[in-house]
């Protein structure tokens, strides 16, 4: 009598079909499941819940292949009996486009994968505010396929794979370190109390040089900017400080004399701010005492004394500039006079300096630069720089770095002059510099005019120096640059060519110590033509930047 029917007991996703015949199970199926196929199927992962389209995915029942599995009904009377009391579910057979379901998941994905993020604390003002953590997860695709393909027409929500990462710390860690680290250290301003004047921090600027960082056992560490707190502390108290003043060397009359050293007194930082997390952790007394201490000068009057700078041991003059570039060199001049360098030392034009811009006095001067007339901050710095550059080469002293002009500027030495570069910030390009390898220190006169620079380096005398200047070789003439510019200014140009300069050492005896040869390539200098906008020719490539 049962012969054809589904067998008892039997449910496909929820929908009992027991004991019905087999044609109209299939459309108790199709009537019940059908319905929900064509609807959002619910999916999670981890703690993230979303929906995916079946017709979009391109997921579809296969009714006859679930039907399959239903089987028939069984012959064993045992069989038949316990069926009255037990349920067989089977689930339902889906079909789908592989390829078309994995486009659909990873489309879903970025709603699933997040980066992992521990724990932390901000502060909103002088609030700390706790950041719980946050595992990440990665939805596994091809993972998340199968078992969609397997169980999408359950009818239940689908449980997709994703890759978790863990992080190090918990809620609980959090917790602590707000109740016992953060309210505390922003629960009121911290007083460094100085000579004659306090300095106060307020809550809200602790909460910004206070940061956490994951620790052991889910905890977070914590951390104080004592840089940035130095900074916002020396500021407010910099005026119960006495600044001190290094020995110099002045020129008066001709002749050096020594300044002498001024000791200052200042606050020793690192000790003041020893108790600090104590103090601001502890809620109650939240005030520090600034710790001062004499600061004896780099260059005292007696190392001054000392250096034996007494006589001029090496000399050179240039002129010639311009009055914009004259500026520029005087204002060099005025940094750089004084300046003393003790044995071993090494002393660098762009470090002494630091930067040549308007807020230190620098001006625009002119430059020739592609064939028009240009202006930059500080030109005509390289004239000084050559001038230096000669006076420590008389003088000795060893050079440390130099770099000539790519083109040979007639107004000075061949073989022997300079060129200096820095950015705007002041860090160093192209630098001139020289070590002190006497046995005694030296110091820097620097004498400006509105026509000439006059460099003197002052020390005790130890060496005899001569130039030996060859004669040029490996001319190469210039190339000829049309510029098509209505400010183009016409240049002749001129030759390239290599030149061999020689550094004789002496001692005072006359005998000679060393040679020093240095062999300088000069690139010939364009020939400027200026030609009517439009006219033949094409603009031409660089022509020499002549602003040094």
């Amino acid at each position: 009598m049962s012969s054809g029917k589904v067998p008892r007991g039997v449910e496909v996703a929820g929908v009992d079909i027991g004991g019905m015949d087999r044609m109209a199970a299939e459309e108790r199926l199709r009537d019940e499941i059908g319905p929900r196929l064509g609807q959002p199927i619910e999916v999670t992962g981890g703690d993230v819940t979303a929906a995916i389209e079946p017709d979009n995915a391109g997921l579809s029942m296969n009714w006859s292949e679930t039907m399959q599995l239903v089987g028939d009904q069984p012959l064993n009377p045992i069989t038949r009996l316990t069926s009255f009391f037990s349920t067989t579910e089977i689930a339902p057979v889906p079909q789908a486009d592989r390829d078309q379901l994995a486009s659909a998941v990873s489309d879903l994905a970025p709603e699933f994968d997040r980066e992992a993020k521990e724990g932390d604390i901000r502060f909103e003002g002088s609030e700390a505010v706790p950041v719980n953590p946050v595992a990440g997860q990665r939805l596994d695709v091809d993972g998340a396929v199968d078992v969609l393909m397997r169980d999408w027409a359950n009818g239940h929500s689908v449980a997709l794979p994703v890759e978790v990462e863990e992080v190090g710390t918990t809620e609980e860690g959090v917790q602590l370190a707000l109740e016992e680290v953060a309210r505390p250290a922003v629960s009121g301003p911290l007083t460094v109390t100085g000579e004659g004047a306090n300095a106060i921090v307020e809550p809200a600027t602790i909460g910004e040089l206070l940061t956490f960082t994951p620790g052991e056992n889910g905890g977070l560490d914590h951390e104080i900017d004592r840089e940035a707190l130095t900074e916002n502390l020396s500021e407010q108290l910099k005026d119960t400080e006495e600044k001190g003043q290094d020995a110099e060397i002045v020129f008066s009359g001709g002749s050096p004399s020594v300044k002498p050293s001024v000791d200052g007194r200042a606050i020793n930082w690192e000790t003041t701010l020893e108790p600090l997390e104590e103090t601001i952790l502890r809620g109650a007394d939240r005030r520090l005492a600034a710790h001062y201490e004499d600061e004896p000068a780099e260059v005292t009057t007696e190392d001054a004394e000392n250096l034996g700078v007494k006589e001029v041991i090496g000399e050179f003059t240039t002129g010639g500039f311009a009055p914009d570039s004259g500026q520029n060199i005087k204002r060099a001049a005025e940094q750089v006079n004084g300046a003393i360098v003790k044995p071993g030392d090494t002393f660098s034009l762009n470090g002494h300096t630091g930067p040549r811009q308007a807020a230190q006095g620098y001006v625009d001067a002119g430059i020739i630069e592609q064939g028009k007339p240009g202006r930059a901050v500080g030109g005509g710095i390289s004239q000084f720089a050559t001038t230096l550059y000669n006076a420590y080469y008389f003088a000795g002293l060893e050079d440390v770095r130099h770099q000539e002009h790519s083109y040979y500027i007639s107004r000075y030495p061949m073989g022997r002059e300079a060129t200096v570069f820095q950015n705007p910030d002041g860090s160093s390009v192209i630098d001139v510099s020289f070590r002190n390898n006497l046995d005694h220190g030296v110091a820097i006169q620097t004498i400006w005019t509105p026509s000439d620079i006059t460099v003197r380096i002052w020390g005790t005398k130890q060496y005899q120096v001569e130039s030996d200047t060859g004669e040029p070789f490996d001319h190469k003439d210039p190339e000829t640059v049309e510029v098509s510019d209505p400010e183009c200014s016409p240049s002749a140009g001129g030759r390239g060519f290599s030149v061999t300069d020689t550094r004789v050492i002496k001692d005072l005896s006359g005998q000679e110590v060393r040679r020093e040869p240095r062999t300088v390539h000069y690139r010939p200098q364009p020939k400027i033509e200026c030609v009517a906008r439009g006219g033949g020719g094409d603009a031409g490539s660089s022509a020499a930047s002549t602003g040094g």
